[in-house]
């Protein structure tokens, strides 16, 4: 190995005296004290930061400034990988950190000015029917083989990354390369549902077994036993459901993030439903062109599994949370499972693993004094309008986008260190920092294997086939930053009693087709939007829709349907024998 080494810092010295043999030395520290475990063996490691020094070397003593949201793996990169690749090839990173919405403010902001405010970002895969259709964002497909060609790794091994469907158009190219992922999953306290007291008696109540719900009216009795019937295990007045309603942005992404397609809004199809997506926006199968979000118009935004679904929110938000909870923010929400008084979430962002995991002695009371945890996490229960084949809940790739408005140098130079951040030599570790999976090889690796059971199942998941069923916003939403803003607004108002669920909904409906009315007028006359742009439906009695095999489902007379679960364990075998 040494030979190695001495033959390739030999070669480097040559290309670049002065600098490459301090380049390697230091590739060869960080591999050897941050970059394990790796997927890659050691000399793999080398060859792949021999590659990224001889990339940089145009690029050396530049400044590049990126920017993603604030979560730990981001944290992770920021403070740690910015810093190695820094060292390793002279090229220094400001990787900055904010809010989601300041985030997508700041994307929307480059794409409508073309001003370069940051080189790179990581923004989620659900703009990725903004990016194709705008065209303002890089096609990675074609820019890796031509003007990026020279920057890009040829270890990155795009196959390797499990959503890479997620970032890719209508038009098959690859628009954004994922950074981490994760799934909104079904979170619980297995401990408190093993005890053979609470065990009977909720069979007692309802004449089912206690377990995973499978559905919402199972998940439902779980919320109202432990709230009402439960009430305080070990001296802790506990809760069955936890969630979130304070009127901000982030409420419009709880809503956004698929939970009208848990309760079974949408069309059968993966990765989103055609022709009515998860927003209950419609697009006709072969086509590029949204029709339409009300009813009238043939979508699903005001239909009645999606004004159930608001509906249920805000009910079990009131009866079944902890106090207050409905006055928090997605991120005021997050410490409540830490704290060990709430028995299960519906709706649990696995982005958050790393928060759960910590010890007892960092105030986390959901794990025992060996760090094992006392929770599990499991696939998402589904609504009464939910239907074999439709998308059962919602995961995301926060994804490296590359904007035109950039210089190509910087834009090459933040490509580099887009993808040292995603590579093979760092992944792995990256990813047992922050648990936001993005490698088919990094999961299957053994160190996760001995790591699992102290993750809850979060390695069982990203192993099975079932992860496909959770998926991001997809390609019918002509425009995520226009179209996200109005969610929060309107579910607020749900939230502070001003409107009904329904009343609501067909707010919100009304007010998309507003604004895919404008958008479609600046692509008919600007080819603004590249000819995807919407072509509205005419509006027509919502009877016409209601219950047609290709229109959103009708009202059920009784959305009650039997409460069903399933053995925890039984789920597990499922998952890790196929």
């Amino acid at each position: 190995m040494r030979r190695l080494l001495l033959c390739t810092v030999g070669a480097l010295a040559l290309m670049a005296p002065g600098a490459a043999l301090a380049d390697m030395a230091a590739a060869e520290r960080w591999i050897d004290s941050e970059f394990q475990p790796s997927v890659l063996s050691r000399e793999e490691q080398l060859k792949e930061m021999e590659w990224f020094i001889k990339a940089a070397e145009p690029f050396r003593g530049m400044e590049i400034n990126v920017l993603s949201e604030t979560i730990p793996t981001h944290t992770y990169e920021s403070q740690v990988l910015a810093k190695a690749f820094e060292e390793i090839t002279g090229i220094k990173v400001n990787h900055q950190l904010l809010g989601e919405g300041e985030v997508v403010q700041a994307v929307q902001t480059q794409m409508q000015t073309n001003r370069n405010l940051y080189d790179a970002y990581i923004n989620d895969s659900d703009l990725i029917g903004t990016h194709s259709r705008l065209q303002s964002a890089v096609n990675l497909t074609d820019w890796m083989e031509g003007e990026g060609k020279d920057v890009t790794n040829p270890m990155l091994d795009i196959e390797d990354f499990i959503g890479i469907s997620f970032t890719t158009g209508p038009d098959g190219k690859i628009w954004q390369l994922p950074d981490q992922q994760f799934a909104n999953l079904y979170w619980f306290r297995k401990d408190w549902f093993d005890r053979p007291e609470i065990k009977e008696a909720f069979k007692a109540k309802y004449g089912y077994e206690l377990g995973v719900p499978v559905n919402w009216s199972a998940y439902e009795d779980i919320a109202d036993f432990f709230t009402n019937d439960v009430k305080e295990i070990d001296g802790v007045r506990i809760y069955g459901h936890m969630d979130y309603g304070k009127r901000a942005p982030d409420l419009g992404w709880r809503m956004t993030d698929a939970w009208l397609s848990m309760a079974g809004s949408t069309s059968p199809g993966l990765p989103n439903g055609r022709p009515i997506d998860e927003w209950g926006i419609r697009m006709e199968e072969g086509s590029c062109n949204p029709s339409g979000a009300s009813v009238s118009r043939g979508g699903g935004t005001n239909a009645p599994a999606s004004v159930y679904a608001i509906a249920k929110w805000d009910e079990w938000l009131r009866k079944y949370a902890p106090p207050g909870a409905a006055d928090l923010d997605f991120y005021q929400s997050l410490p409540a499972l830490s704290q060990g008084n709430v028995a299960q979430q519906i709706f649990w962002y696995t982005a958050f693993t790393a928060d759960m995991v910590k010890p007892k002695s960092e105030g986390n009371n959901t794990v025992d004094d060996e760090g094992n945890p006392l929770w599990r996490m499991a696939p998402s229960p589904h609504g009464p309008y939910w239907k074999e084949g439709m998308k059962l809940g919602y995961q995301d790739a926060g994804s490296w986008t590359l904007f035109k408005s950039t210089p190509v140098d910087r834009r090459k130079a933040a490509w580099l260190y887009a993808q040292f951040v995603v590579s093979k030599t760092v992944d792995t570790k990256k990813s047992h920092v922050g648990l936001t999976i993005i490698r088919d090889s990094t999961i299957n690796h053994e160190s996760f294997t001995e790591r699992a059971p102290k993750l809850g199942g979060l390695v069982e998941f990203y192993r099975s086939p079932d992860r496909v069923a959770w998926t991001p916003t997809g390609i019918n939403v002509p425009d995520y930053p226009k179209l996200a803003q109005l969610w929060w607004q309107q579910i607020g108002d749900v939230n502070s009693g001003a409107f009904t669920p329904q009343q609501a909904m067909d707010r919100l409906a009304a007010e998309m087709d507003d604004i895919m009315a404008r958008m479609q007028a600046a692509d008919e006359q600007a080819n603004t939007y590249g000819g995807c742009g919407p072509r509205l439906n005419p509006v027509v009695d919502p009877s016409e829709w209601l219950g047609k095999p290709d229109g959103p489902a009708a009202k059920l007379e009784n959305e009650k349907e039997p409460g069903q679960t399933v053995a925890y364990e039984d789920l597990i075998r499922r998952w890790t024998n196929q």
